[in-house]
């Protein structure tokens, strides 16, 4: 049978789903050898062509809104671009952060290899802002890095700014980083995480999305808890999202 996708959310101008991680959004040059992709999976599952109107990591995984047209997608990624939207996400940190906080910290301009840079373009960091709340927390008594035993917490993001890779980034800048996260995480957990909890996976889920529907302006709050490997590790953790 052909792959379908969990869809939260549909009328006749938008959809939702739930991507799953490890599932990349288009075609890119990140893996050209990948013939898996969120737009052709949807596209076939509901027999319409469809536009994302942001993006999510290849690992992250979680709500993904798309358009019906190219124009309702543009007007929802507007509202994306000028911080009109309410975004949660969940995510699993070595180590014990505070209860709560905020990460005030400039980002540099990531771009992908393949993307055009004018002689304009400014190389200067971005502002960017991430509150975390901290929902639960474990100490295990396990050697993984150079500690007897190892802490890990499950915190709530609220990213207001939208830079590339910013959750990311920003939980590595107060050495709390992701579990999972090969690019800015800690090997060490990783493998740790892969090898003996079964999760190998980014450690990041979208969970809440807010935002206003083009057309008549209503409110629409999404939700959607993380499944596979990441539900499962709550529950071996005793962690609950009932808070």
């Amino acid at each position: 049978m052909p792959e379908t996708l969990p869809i939260l959310y549909r009328d006749e101008h938008i959809v939702a789903i739930d991507k799953p991680a490890k599932l990349l959004v288009h075609r890119s040059e990140i893996d050209r050898h990948e013939t898996r992709f969120a737009i052709q999976i949807l596209r076939d599952q509901i027999g319409r062509k469809v536009w994302p109107a942001h993006r999510l990591d290849r690992g992250t995984s979680g709500i993904l809104l798309f358009g019906l047209s190219s124009e309702i997608a543009s007007l929802l990624g507007r509202q994306f671009a000028e911080g009109q939207v309410s975004k949660r996400y969940l995510a699993v940190v070595r180590g014990h952060p505070p209860e709560s906080g905020s990460i005030a910290h400039p980002l540099t301009r990531q771009r992908d290899d393949y993307e055009f840079q004018g002689e304009h373009s400014s190389q200067e960091a971005q502002a960017a802002l991430t509150h975390f709340r901290r929902l639960a927390s474990i100490e295990l008594p396990v050697e993984v890095d150079r500690y007897p035993v190892s802490r890990y917490a499950l915190l709530e993001l609220e990213p207001v700014t939208g830079r590339k890779h910013q959750l990311r980034r920003h939980l590595k800048h107060i050495a709390h980083p992701i579990i999972g996260d090969a690019t800015y995480g800690k090997g060490r957990h990783n493998r740790y995480f892969a090898e003996n909890l079964g999760c190998d996976r980014l450690l990041l889920a979208c969970t809440q999305l807010g935002f206003s529907h083009p057309l008549d302006g209503r409110s629409i709050d999404l939700k959607c808890p993380p499944g596979d490997s990441f539900a499962a590790l709550l529950k071996r953790f005793g962690w609950s999202l009932a808070q």
